[in-house]
């Protein structure tokens, strides 16, 4: 499905979807109805998700919509990274994911880390913000994400997959593996990599 019309699906999307949770009209609410269920026809028809999949996820958006945040943490050991294989797509990222409801973005960052590489960190220094469709090279996504980057401190635990992860292991920066491109870039990595010490601004699309 081409971005441009993702963009489009998603607004009708988020329309319907305000409209289901404030909408106090019978009438307008069946419309509101009709409208997501002609978002999720059109992305069915532009992809390979079946029509009951795409309702499920869509169904999770009601309410004023929002872009969901996904927060990333790296850890270094001298000119080494901390990467994790994804179970998903068998590519590797920096430990992260959404936050979940309750948490804040320090703790949920911490929370990932934690439960796909096994390593106990605390976050030390928010260095990155993007709008992960303003990033060149990554596959479209259904919803609209922003994406927080951490610099985090090892302060104990041991390397250990999940369920979640395969492999996990320091990997030197001049020598990545096959990157999961949604989820970190290379070029990601470097800027992050480049404000472990001194003063640099965070970076923002």
């Amino acid at each position: 499905m081409q971005d441009r019309w993702l963009t489009f699906i998603r607004k009708i999307d988020a329309i319907a979807g305000t409209g289901i949770h404030y909408s106090k009209s019978h009438f307008d609410l069946e419309r509101y109805l009709e409208l997501r269920e002609l978002a999720a026809q059109m992305i069915a028809d532009g992809s390979d998700l079946p029509g009951d999949t795409v309702r499920s996820l869509l169904a999770q958006g009601i309410g004023y919509e929002t872009p969901r945040i996904d927060v990333r943490g790296a850890i270094f050991r001298d000119d080494t990274i901390l990467l994790v294989r994804e179970a998903m797509d068998g590519k590797w990222s920096i430990p992260g994911g959404f936050v979940d409801v309750g948490l804040s973005i320090s703790e949920a960052v911490e929370k990932e880390i934690r439960e796909e590489s096994g390593l106990i960190a605390k976050a030390h220094k928010l260095v990155g913000y993007l709008d992960r469709d303003r990033i060149d090279g990554v596959p479209p996504y259904l919803f609209h994400v922003h994406k927080v980057f951490f610099i985090c401190e090892e302060i104990g635990g041991s390397l250990a997959t999940s369920f979640e992860t395969t492999e996990v292991g320091f990997h030197p920066l001049d020598q990545l593996p096959d990157l999961s491109m949604g989820r970190i870039t290379p070029d990601q990595i470097a800027r992050i990599a480049e404000r472990r010490s001194g003063h640099l601004a965070p970076f923002f699309d």
